[in-house]
């Protein structure tokens, strides 16, 4: 199932990222801009100056950068989606249409979900009543090599939070999930990153103990759009 891009995607090259929302871009035409960075992430491994870029470039009223950064190239016909947000758009698409198959068969798709007063507001609630399950989503753009991917890729308070509720959803009854929208065509398999939020793995391994079902599943980046491909292996062992 292929997502396709509202415009077509301009290729250039990266300068700089900075300001956590910002990056700076070289078109083909040599002509430099200032994009959006639309990720709130470190981007290890996904932010190297003089990577192959690709970008949407579209002004429109009110907004002061002339466009988007998408995607980034991070080896040799590798691509990652930097677009953090497009994570639950295809999981959306992907879910309404059955193809994320642990969850398919689940009637009724709500989105941004708070389930009590003071508590995280999740991406999605399938279903009604005691057949119902929460669903996080998480984008995954951290690769380690040898096909391996890994999240956070900064320390995570916000994730650790989300963790730690599905944990007590779970142990209530609820039926709850982690999904790992992994954007980046060199990862086969996720793992949590230990090295970089200890806290977060040890949180990923008592919520999979609690009954939280953890998946990952795969979207191709290309420069037409975002390609929903299929579940993969996540390893949760320390």
């Amino acid at each position: 199932m292929l997502i396709p891009f509202a415009r077509e995607l301009q290729e250039a090259t990266l300068l700089r990222r900075y300001k956590r929302f910002l990056a700076d871009v070289r078109l083909a035409d040599g002509h430099e801009l200032t994009l959006h960075c639309p990720n709130t992430g470190s981007m290890l491994n996904c932010a190297e100056p003089g990577s192959r870029v690709w970008v949407d470039l579209h002004q429109r009223p009110g907004r002061k950068l002339p466009g988007t950064w998408e995607l980034v190239e991070t080896a040799p016909g590798e691509l990652a989606c930097v677009h953090s947000a497009r994570a639950n758009a295809v999981v959306a698409a992907g879910l309404e249409a059955g193809l994320i198959t642990p969850l398919a068969g689940i009637q009724g798709v709500r989105r941004e979900v708070t389930l009590a007063a003071g508590g995280s507001r999740f991406d999605f609630l399938l279903g009604e009543g005691e057949d119902s399950w929460v669903v996080e989503v998480k984008s995954v753009t951290l690769a380690l090599g040898g096909g391996q991917g890994a999240f956070p890729d900064a320390v995570s308070l916000r994730g650790q939070k989300h963790l730690r509720e599905l944990i007590g959803l779970a142990q209530s009854g609820q039926r709850s999930c982690l999904l790992f929208c992994v954007m980046h065509s060199g990862i086969r398999r996720v793992r949590p990153a230990d090295e970089i939020d200890p806290v977060y793995g040890e949180l990923l391994r008592q919520a999979r103990a609690a009954g939280v079902l953890v998946l990952a599943w795969s979207v191709l980046p290309t420069p037409s759009g975002l390609q929903l491909a299929g579940e993969l292996a996540v390893d949760c062992q320390p």
